[in-house]
């Protein structure tokens, strides 16, 4: 399995100590069509970083959906910060997450890996 290296934006006003990355990768249903994944995959992200502003908490979104080289055996990437450790658990239910979650990831997907850690503490 290969890693990403992952890199932080510094902004100022932010305590970057209690900071948490939320990184998932999906597999989507391999019964879709090219044309359907490629539709799946663009509600996945405008779902999923229209939730910036909306989520308190939830920092940064960015949803990868191209470039996949062969190697890959995952077809859609999250990776989101949010303030603390506390902020991910309300992002977990927050309503708008849950609603993108049920309508345009989890009925298109088969497989999801997580990863959650602390900023700075690695």
């Amino acid at each position: 399995m290969q890693f990403a290296r992952l890199f932080v934006t510094l902004q100022p006003n932010i305590k970057y100590t209690d900071m948490v990355k939320h990184i998932i990768l999906w597999t989507l249903n391999p019964e879709l069509s090219e044309e359907e994944k490629q539709q799946v995959k663009a509600g996945i992200k405008a779902g999923l970083e229209g939730l910036v502003g909306k989520v308190p908490g939830l920092l940064e979104v960015k949803v990868n959906i191209s470039g996949r080289l062969d190697s890959s055996n995952a077809d859609v990437m999250l990776d989101s910060t949010l303030e603390s450790a506390e902020a991910l658990k309300g992002y977990a239910k927050h309503p708008e997450h849950v609603a993108v979650a049920n309508t345009k990831v989890r009925p298109f997907t088969v497989q999801r890996a997580c990863l959650d850690f602390e900023v700075g503490e690695n």
